[in-house]
C-alpha cells in the first residue's frame, strides 16, 4: 500500500476541524474519582445495542464511567478523524475501520493493542476471522479490534420472487439482477425492485459502487497513478449503477444511506437489497423487521470476476493521546469479547449479535440455527475478500470498497457527491465522471511526484 506524508493528511483533517468542529472531551476523572471514558461510535443498530447494555460493563467496572458520543456515519468519520489527526484528547475510544487502522498506526496516532491483548486471559484474538484480523494489524500487531465484520451480499424476498414467478440464480450476475429488479418493481404496491445506496459519502454510496466497479473491470488508477475515472470500464459501471438506482431503486435513492436502505427493506418496501452482510442483525430481527424469515441470500453479484463483495469492519481503537489507556482497553475487551456476543444473544436473541468478527460465533448452536440462510454466504464473502487484488487489473492501492490512501476521505467524498447527483438526475453520468476525473488526477499527480 502506498501512503503519503503525515503532514498532508493532518492538513486535510485540520481543514475538517474548521468545518465540523469536534466533540468535547470528558474530564480525566469524574468528581467521584472514577476514570471517565468518552467513546465515539457510529449510530448503527449494533452499536445502539452496546449503549443499551453498558450498565453491565459499569457493574463489572465500578471505577469507570462511560460517555457515548453516537453520530451518523459521515459525521462520525469527520469528527473522529479530526480529533485523532490533530492530537486531541477528546476521545478515549474511537470507532474506526480497516480503512483508517493501518494508516493511523503507521503515523503513531493509535495505541498498540497487542500487549494488552496478549495479557488478557481468554480474549483469544486468533478467534477473529483471519482476513479481518490481518486488515486491522500493522507490522504484526493489532491496533484496533473488530466489533463486527462484513462483506456484502444480495438479500431478496423469497415470497415476492414466488409471486412474480422468478428465481434467484445461485451466483447472480449484475445483468441478471437488473433484469430481476425490472420484473419485481411494483410486484406489490409501494415495493421497489431493489434498494441501493445513493447518499454522498465515501463510506456510503461508494461502498456498494466500488464493489460493482471492481467486478466490472474498472479501477481508479493504473499502476503508474494515472486516473481512470473517464475510462470505458468506469463509465460502464457508473452508468449501470445510476440507471439501476434510478429506474428500479427506492424513491429518493440519492438521499439513501445504509441506515435508510436497511429500514426501507426491513419494512417490506423492496424486493432486493444489495449491501453489507451486517444487515441481517436488523432484517432477521422480528422486533425490527416485517420481513424476518422471508429472505433468501445470494453472493454479491458479479460481472467479469468470480467475486463481487467487499471487506469492511467497524472496529474499536484507543487514540495514543488517551489518558486512560488501561481503562479504555477494559471497555474494548468487554465490547469485542466472546462473552459480549453471548450477552447480546441472551438479551436480544442470536439474530442481533454483532456478525462477522469471531469464528466462534458461527459455531454457536444458537447462531447456527438463526443464521442458516445467511451464515455461509457471509463467512465466504469475508474470507474470499482480497484487498490487494480487488478487480481484474493491477492497481497501486489496496482496498475493495475504498482506496487505502489518506486522500480518499476527501477524494472519495467529492466523487461520491458527483455520483449521488447523477442518481438524483441533477447531472449526467458523463458530467459526473468528467469532474471526478479532475479530482482524481490531482491526487494521482502527487503520487507520481513521490515515486519519481
Amino acid at each position: 500500500m502506498h501512503t503519503t506524508s503525515i503532514t498532508r493528511t493532518t492538513a486535510v483533517a485540520a481543514t475538517g476541524l474548521l468545518l465540523t468542529g469536534c466533540a468535547g472531551a470528558g474530564a480525566p476523572l469524574s468528581e467521584g474519582g472514577a476514570a471517565h471514558l468518552t467513546v465515539a461510535i457510529v449510530s448503527n443498530p449494533q452499536m445502539q445495542d452496546a449503549i443499551s447494555l453498558q450498565s453491565q460493563f459499569l457493574e463489572q467496572h465500578p471505577g469507570i464511567e462511560v460517555d457515548f458520543v453516537s453520530l451518523p456515519e459521515n459525521e462520525a468519520r469527520a469528527k473522529i478523524t479530526v480529533s485523532v489527526a490533530t492530537g486531541s484528547d477528546a476521545f478515549d475510544v474511537v470507532m474506526i475501520s480497516n480503512y483508517e487502522t493501518r494508516q493511523w498506526a503507521e503515523y503513531g496516532w493509535l495505541t498498540d493493542l497487542q500487549p494488552l491483548i496478549d495479557s488478557s486471559e481468554g480474549y483469544d484474538h486468533e478467534d477473529f476471522i483471519p482476513s479481518i484480523r490481518e486488515d486491522l494489524s500493522y507490522e504484526g500487531h493489532m491496533y484496533s479490534v473488530p466489533f463486527y465484520g462484513e462483506s456484502s451480499f444480495l438479500a431478496y424476498r423469497k415470497d415476492l420472487f414466488a409471486k412474480a414467478g422468478v428465481e434467484m440464480p445461485e451466483n447472480p450476475t449484475w445483468k441478471e439482477v437488473a433484469g430481476l429488479a425490472a420484473e419485481l418493481d411494483g410486484v406489490e404496491p409501494g415495493v421497489s425492485g431493489i434498494c441501493l445506496r445513493g447518499l454522498a459519502g465515501w463510506g456510503e454510496v461508494l461502498s456498494p459502487f466500488n464493489s460493482l466497479l471492481n467486478t466490472f473491470g474498472g479501477r481508479w488508477y493504473d499502476e503508474d497513478w494515472n486516473a481512470e475515472l473517464d475510462s470505458p470500464e468506469f463509465h460502464r459501471a457508473a452508468e449501470f449503477y445510476v440507471d439501476l438506482a434510478r429506474e428500479h431503486g427506492q424513491p429518493g435513492a440519492a438521499n439513501s444511506g445504509f441506515g435508510d436502505c436497511l429500514n426501507h427493506y426491513a419494512q417490506g418496501r423492496a424486493a432486493m437489497f444489495y449491501d453489507s452482510t451486517a444487515m441481517v442483525s436488523t432484517i432477521e430481527d422480528e422486533g425490527a423487521s416485517v420481513v424476518a424469515g422471508l429472505n433468501g441470500y445470494a453472493p454479491a453479484p458479479v460481472a467479469e470476476t468470480g467475486y463481487g463483495g467487499w471487506l469492511y469492519t467497524w472496529s474499536l481503537a484507543i487514540p495514543s493521546t488517551s489518558e486512560h489507556k488501561e481503562e479504555a482497553w477494559e471497555f474494548l475487551e468487554w465490547m469485542t469479547d466472546k462473552e459480549y456476543v453471548r450477552t447480546v444473544a441472551e438479551e436480544y436473541g442470536w439474530e442481533r449479535v454483532p456478525p462477522g468478527n469471531r469464528l466462534s460465533t458461527f459455531d454457536a448452536p444458537g447462531y447456527r440455527e438463526v443464521s442458516e440462510a445467511y451464515a455461509e454466504p457471509m463467512l465466504e464473502g469475508i474470507r474470499r475478500a482480497d484487498p490487494e487484488d480487488p478487480g481484474t487489473r493491477p492497481v497501486p492501492y489496496e482496498g475493495i470498497g475504498f482506496l487505502a490512501i489518506p486522500e480518499f476521505q476527501d477524494l472519495g467524498t467529492r466523487v461520491s457527491q458527483q455520483l449521488s447527483a447523477a442518481v438524483a438526475g441533477q447531472i449526467t453520468v458523463e458530467e459526473a465522471l468528467e469532474q471526478s476525473q479532475e479530482y482524481a488526477e490531482t491526487v494521482g499527480e502527487a503520487y507520481k511526484e513521490e515515486n519519481r
